[in-house]
C-alpha cells in the first residue's frame, strides 16, 4: 500500500512538472509574439521616418510633393 501511494504522489509531482513546462513554454511563445510586434511597430516607424525625408528631399528639389499632389487633386475634385 505505501509503494502504491509513493508511485501515485511521484506520479503527481511529474503532472505538475509537465503543466509547469507547458506554462513555460506558452510564456515563451507569448514573449515571442510580443518580440515580433515590437520588431513590426519598428519597421513601420522606419518607413514613417524614410518616406517623410524623401517628401523633404522632394520639395527641396522643387519637385512637387506627394501631399501638393493629393492637395492639388482634392482641389480639382471640388471645382
Amino acid at each position: 500500500m505505501y509503494i502504491y501511494r509513493e508511485r501515485e504522489r511521484e506520479r503527481e509531482r511529474e503532472r505538475e512538472r509537465e503543466r509547469e513546462r507547458e506554462r513555460e513554454r506558452e510564456r515563451e511563445r507569448e514573449r515571442e509574439r510580443e518580440r515580433k510586434r515590437e520588431r513590426e511597430r519598428e519597421r513601420e516607424r522606419e518607413r514613417r521616418i524614410v518616406k517623410a525625408k524623401n517628401e523633404r528631399i522632394r520639395e527641396r528639389e522643387g519637385g512637387e510633393s506627394e501631399r501638393m499632389k493629393e492637395r492639388r487633386i482634392d482641389e480639382n475634385e471640388v471645382r
